[in-house]
């Protein structure tokens, strides 16, 4: 009997994915346990393994195929000598994918069926953003997509079709207020169009270029962000790392200024409980462990994996795990676990020369510390005579839903003793 292997859901959240390559071929016999295929969810690559044993009779995704939909049928698994043609799951998988691109047509197709009022209309994003901005009525065109789905090359060109308007309301004593929709922004063909006789190149985007963007649109426009700023002096920092890492020099340990930062706002975090917390939609989570979010670069975008239980943990501890965690962030070989959750989060820019900026809070979690870089100033020494001395600026991004400006300065105020007693980290 033949078995529709359907794309997994490889973390809580996924929804769809990306069907980056295909490790076997049609006709290949696979044993339960056998990776199959590599499936790349919002920010990493995974192995997937076949659950079953058998025969590959039919390939229904290709390799490469974006927006995958978790379910959906992506193979076909046979018993040897079983006739694929026959099988009705291979004859009509039930597959959900984005187009990529129009698909022609050389033949008529088959006229819609009717559609029935207050019935779902499948199309594409794009089609349904053209057909909004021609004032098209969807229920009215037919489809030439994947089951019957409306695609751009359906809208395009297409007359307009004035959308019935809704009967007005009747009047009543105490009209509801109106409230302004979303901002939008300028949609493809308005950018393309702008931009006609300028030469350029078009880079597709990726699953972690789309996830970066849908995330930090929603926080900008969901987390009232407020903005707290404190400078630190780290010349004793500076002065205990050094001798730190002489003595840890025999085990191939080097402490950076990141690792001492990681570990000072785990603390802050269990001296300050009220701030350790996260925005649950319609309620506030207080977590108890400090599970620390560390921003790293990669190519095309960013992870933030996640160091947990960051307080209990020594530096040279939590030095080993972060090198660990960036060097296969890099490579996108995080599991999803490593880099969801998390209450807090920290971003550093200052080995680029950045002296401060501003960071976004990264949903569900209520603060985020943008490091900037140390820099030697003039200051004020304690004795009232003029001095030089290293300086970081840190601006603390807080959601005020979770965090008030009172309890955000504590937190920022702990993180700075923390930095400037660095000695008290190790008790």
């Amino acid at each position: 009997m033949a078995i529709n292997i359907l794309m997994p859901a490889l973390s809580p959240t996924m929804e769809e994915g990306t069907l980056a390559k295909w490790l076997v071929k049609e006709g290949d016999q696979v044993k339960s346990g056998q990776v199959i295929a590599e499936i790349e969810t919002d920010k990493a690559t995974m192995e997937f393994e076949a659950v079953d044993e058998g025969r590959i009779g039919k390939i229904l995704i290709p390799a490469g195929t974006a927006g995958v939909k978790v379910n959906v049928a992506i193979a076909v698994l046979v018993e040897d000598g079983e006739d694929l043609g026959a099988s009705p799951a291979a004859a009509k998988p039930a597959v959900a994918v984005a187009a990529a691109a129009p698909v022609v047509s050389t033949s008529t197709p088959a006229p819609a069926a009717p559609k029935v009022a207050g019935a779902r209309v499948f199309a594409s994003p794009l089609a349904r953003r053209i057909a909004a901005e021609k004032g098209l009525d969807l229920t009215k065109l037919s489809g030439t997509g994947p089951h019957g789905r409306i695609i751009r090359a359906d809208v395009e060109g297409h007359a307009s079709i004035p959308v019935p308007k809704a009967a007005p309301a009747a009047p009543t004593s105490s009209p509801a207020p109106v409230v302004a929709a979303p901002a939008q922004g300028m949609s493809t063909d308005t950018v393309l169009k702008m931009y006609q006789g300028r030469a350029f190149t078009e880079v597709p985007l990726d699953g972690i270029r789309r996830i970066i963007a849908a995330r930090l649109t929603e926080a900008k426009q969901t987390i009232p962000h407020f903005y707290l700023r404190r400078s630190v002096r780290l010349d004793g920092l500076i002065a205990f790392r050094e001798q730190l890492n002489k003595g840890l020099e025999a085990r191939g340990v080097k402490l950076s200024i990141n690792d001492f930062i990681i570990k000072a706002c785990a603390m802050a975090l269990q001296s300050v409980p009220d701030a350790n917390a996260v925005w649950a939609g319609d309620r506030v989570l207080r977590l108890n462990p400090s599970d620390v979010a560390v921003a790293v670069a990669i190519e095309g975008g960013l992870f933030t994996p996640v160091l947990k239980d960051a307080d209990q943990k020594s530096l040279s501890a939590l030095s080993v795990e972060m090198k660990d965690l960036a060097a296969r962030a890099k490579t996108r070989k995080l599991a999803p676990h490593e880099y969801q959750g998390g209450s807090f989060a920290i971003s550093n820019l200052g080995m680029m020369g950045i002296e401060n900026f501003d960071a976004v809070i990264n949903p569900p979690q209520a603060a985020i510390l943008a490091v900037g870089a140390g820099i030697k100033q003039p200051v004020v020494l304690a004795d009232g005579t003029l001095g030089v001395a290293t300086v970081m600026s840190m601006t603390l991004s807080v959601d005020h839903r979770v965090i008030d400006g009172a309890l955000g300065a504590t937190l920022l105020a702990a993180i700075c003793a923390n930095l400037e007693n660095p000695l008290s980290m190790l008790a």
